[in-house]
């Protein structure tokens, strides 16, 4: 009777650790292995008004489920790279000052033509085409 009641609860106890154990490493396993999500198939986004943006400036735009950096250069000219550095995946960002695209997870930085000057970068930004229509700017993919 004494060893069955021992039995018991030596099954209990080790029941619970183990519950405990799996309840622990499920939500591990499953941020480590996260589920795939498909990319919504766009091929042409809006980037807002021409008005919007200065000359010399630039902003972060939604690509389906990437980011988009336009950077309007001057009066006329415009231009837009993959917001993600090629480095660790990090956003960048325009810097005015400079006239570059910076990254900084690591202070990379690129050129206006997406080229990297510095920095850890392993490769060039890849380019999207930004045209103005009518009174806004529309991104798209590099043909």
């Amino acid at each position: 009777m004494i060893t069955e009641r021992r039995n018991l609860i030596r099954t209990l106890l080790g029941g619970g650790f183990v519950a405990s154990l799996a309840a622990f490493l499920y939500p591990v396993i499953r941020f480590m292995n996260p589920p795939s999500v498909s990319e919504a198939s766009v091929n042409e986004v809006p980037g807002g008004k021409i008005q919007d943006l200065k000359p010399n400036s630039g902003k972060i735009v939604k690509f389906g489920n990437r980011p988009v950096l336009l950077v309007r250069v001057s009066e006329t000219e415009w231009r837009a790279f993959s917001a993600v550095c090629t480095h660790l995946n990090c956003t960048v960002q325009y810097q005015e000052q400079r006239r570059q695209i910076w990254c900084a997870c690591h202070n990379g930085f690129y050129d206006l033509n997406g080229n990297v000057v510095s920095g850890p970068p392993p490769k060039a930004l890849d380019e999207y085409v930004a045209r103005v229509r009518g009174d806004e700017v529309v991104i798209s993919r590099r043909a």
